[in-house]
């Protein structure tokens, strides 16, 4: 399942980010988001998601949520 699927105020545990492209691995691994972090969708929006990792609130786009394995 990824972010597109999760319930709103829901936790979640990443089990892994589903991409290839290692400058969006880093870019997300800034964020506080990879494997065994948990992570929540505050709210869905046209063209994305605002998700809560760690002390942080995020908006990120759908393809961004897809690549998300919770």
């Amino acid at each position: 399942m990824n972010l597109t699927q999760a319930q709103i105020e829901k936790e979640y545990i990443i089990k892994s980010i589903n991409t290839d492209d290692e400058e969006l691995n880093s870019f997300l691994f800034s964020l506080g988001c990879y494997s065994g972090e948990p992570i929540t969708v505050v709210a869905f929006r046209k063209g994305g998601c605002t998700v809560s990792i760690k002390d942080g609130r995020y908006s990120i786009d759908n393809q961004l949520a897809e690549a998300i394995i919770i």
